[in-house]
């Protein structure tokens, strides 16, 4: 999901810390932010298909 931009991201912020380049840090810090997002997202999405498949079952047993 997220990982690859988070991995980037944390990169990025190293290399900014590295040479001191404050531009490279906030873009890495911004690209490990959407890469948390993605997760969250994905893990939302998880949580709402879980909570759909509970009410079809339960559906399916009251009928």
């Amino acid at each position: 999901m997220g990982i690859k931009d988070k991995i980037t991201g944390k990169a990025k912020q190293a290399a900014g810390d590295l040479t001191g380049d404050a531009s490279t840090r906030r873009e890495g810090v911004k690209e490990e932010r959407k890469g948390e997002a993605q997760d969250e997202a994905a893990r939302a999405e998880e949580k709402a298909e879980a909570k759909q498949d509970k009410a079809a079952q339960l559906e399916k047993e009251t009928s």
